[in-house]
């Protein structure tokens, strides 16, 4: 165990860069949770002063009436 933790003589170098890189990825993912957390926030807020939305308005029918009439598109370049 004692030439493990030694690393064949290398220990002074390969500890830190462990060191290193643990306290790189646990900040990473703090970072990334607190902007999740920003994120959601933002979104709960824009939802909730987006008025409601209608379900079944005219605009729903007068959006399919003009979808069928304009055809699709190889039917469009024929005419």
């Amino acid at each position: 165990m004692n030439e493990f933790l030694h690393m064949g003589g290398y220990a002074a170098y390969v500890w830190p860069a462990y060191a290193i890189a643990t306290i790189v990825l646990l900040g990473l993912l703090a970072a990334t949770w607190k902007g999740l957390r920003n994120a959601e926030a933002t979104l709960k807020a824009l939802e909730s002063a987006r008025p409601a939305r209608r379900r079944n308005g005219p605009r729903t029918a007068g959006r399919k009436a003009a979808d069928q009439s304009a055809g699709t598109p190889a039917e469009a370049s024929e005419g």
